[in-house]
């Protein structure tokens, strides 16, 4: 493998990284990008983990960023081209035929890759496993038969999937309790720390397959298809326990923001609109001319909030993570009041207000504490909505705004429209916010269509999303 690109490639590379942090949703501008430059004459190439420790500080701007930069500077930066010096110079003694061996018959090659793999994770040789990452997708990696430059490859999914270095888990936590320091170190934090260790292996692997699929592909289109997106661009329907973790992390940055944005929106509303008759009395003093305009002043007073969640199946990491957003940003409203259902409505507020210490258990306490399910579990919106219209209308004035959170799908019941025009028909203002995407709203058992007759509804996907709803349509 050819040592890091020279000089002369730099600048190409340093825009095309650019580009493909702006298409992962960075806001990276001009002056971001003369700054990054500066960074790279600064620090040179020879020290490639400073390069990246710089021209993270000059464009990123918080730390929910840095994996996708990473991932992404990985391929425009890469470690070298083509195959690693060590793997070519020590190669590993590849099958005749490329094809997985049938279940059952040996297989040489994997079994040495996972007895050195196990023997690397225990001592925590980190240049020992990069290494056999190269060897790794070199050897289990490849994929394509060589007859058009298009069907070759290479997977990390495949080469993993061969390895499966998550069985070694056994073999490796022996070996450390036999190394052990520390007698009385558990079994658990051995085993926490050995799935530490496998995780990072699996992400060399990942770089590795990345980084040779780009030499192919392009590293640009790579960086599009491949590079997992920001926690604030994660689908909620989509997103794994370890995603909405992470998301969870962003709360109170992106409450902060949003508060910052609602108070000068509420500064420059209580300015109120020019006052024609006083801005021209004014202007009598020079001429007609109104060099002092007259305002009608304002004093709006803070909103009122009512959120209505869905807090069943896969809705439920969606209302789980807005229920935390607005109760982090519960001082910019006078009063807010938070509901959630599968097919009967209950107050949560107070279950909220205290649950800050375990907000990822957030969902799970409301479905054990609060009676939103009746004599089955499945999420029936006809229902929930008339049980809020008879028992809790008095939550909602005519200074309320209520966000309803859910897909809409009503498992083929009653979607009760009358429940919700009487809701609509209380409220300042009420915005459905849904976690699909619109193209789906008029399938299955889907009532989005029904419910967008009557309130307005917003495809709401992530939390980028849901941050630029609540900016625009709570009222100040």
């Amino acid at each position: 493998m050819t040592t890091a690109p020279p000089p002369a490639d730099t600048a190409a590379r340093l825009t095309g990284l650019v580009r493909a942090l702006r298409g992962h949703g960075l806001r990276i501008g001009p002056a971001e990008t003369v700054d990054a430059a500066a960074v790279l004459d600064v620090l040179g190439l020879a020290d490639r983990e400073q390069m990246r420790a710089g021209l993270a500080a000059a464009l990123l701007r918080s730390d929910t960023q840095r994996a996708a930069f990473d991932a992404t500077f990985d391929l425009f930066f890469p470690l070298g081209v083509g195959t690693p010096e060590a793997v070519r110079a020590d190669p590993p003694a590849l099958p005749d035929d490329p094809r997985p061996p049938r279940p059952g018959r040996p297989d040489p090659l994997r079994d040495d890759l996972r007895e050195r793999l196990a023997a690397a994770l225990a001592a925590d040789d980190r240049a020992a496993q990069a290494r056999l990452a190269g060897e790794v997708v070199e050897a289990l990696g490849r994929y394509g038969a060589g007859a058009t430059p298009a069907s070759d490859g290479w997977s990390a999914h495949q080469a993993l999937g061969r390895l499966a270095p998550e069985t070694l888990l056994a073999r490796i936590l022996a070996a450390l309790r036999e190394q052990a320091t520390t007698p009385d170190l558990s079994d658990r934090v051995l085993a926490d720390e050995i799935r530490r260790r496998i995780q990072d292996f699996r992400a060399l692997v990942a770089t590795e397959a990345r980084r040779r699929v780009a030499e192919l592909r392009g590293a640009e289109r790579i960086a599009e298809r491949a590079v997992a997106p920001t926690a604030d661009r994660i689908d909620f329907l989509a997103a794994g326990r370890d995603q909405l973790a992470e998301l969870r992390r962003t709360v109170h940055p992106l409450a902060r923001k949003l508060a910052t944005r609602l108070a000068a929106r509420r500064r420059r509303a209580a300015r109120g609109q020019i006052d024609l008759r006083r801005t021209l009395r004014r202007s009598l003093s020079t001429g007609g001319v109104p060099l002092r305009p007259a305002y009608r002043l304002r004093h709006p007073a803070r909103p009122e909030l009512v959120l209505l969640c869905d807090v069943s199946g896969s809705v439920a990491g969606f209302a789980d993570f807005t229920m935390l957003l607005v109760q982090a940003m519960s001082e910019q409203f006078s009063k807010v009041r938070v509901f959630a259902f599968v097919n009967r409505t209950a107050e949560v507020t107070a279950l909220l207000a205290r649950g800050d210490a375990d907000p990822a258990r957030l969902a799970a306490r409301i479905l054990t504490e609060a009676k939103v399910m009746g004599h089955h579990g499945n999420s029936d919106y006809g229902s929930a909505l008339g049980e809020f219209a008879e028992r809790h209308l008095d939550a909602v004035g005519p200074r309320t705004s209520v966000l309803i959170l859910g897909d809409a799908r009503t498992n083929h019941r009653d979607p009760n429209l009358d429940a919700l025009r009487r809701i609509a028909g209380r409220a300042r203002r009420v915005h459905w916010l849904n976690p699909e995407q619109p193209a789906l709203w008029p399938t299955g058992d889907s009532a989005a269509a029904a419910y967008a007759g009557v309130v307005e509804m917003h495809s709401c996907r992530n939390a980028r999303r849901l941050g630029e709803l609540i900016a625009r349509l709570l009222p100040v």
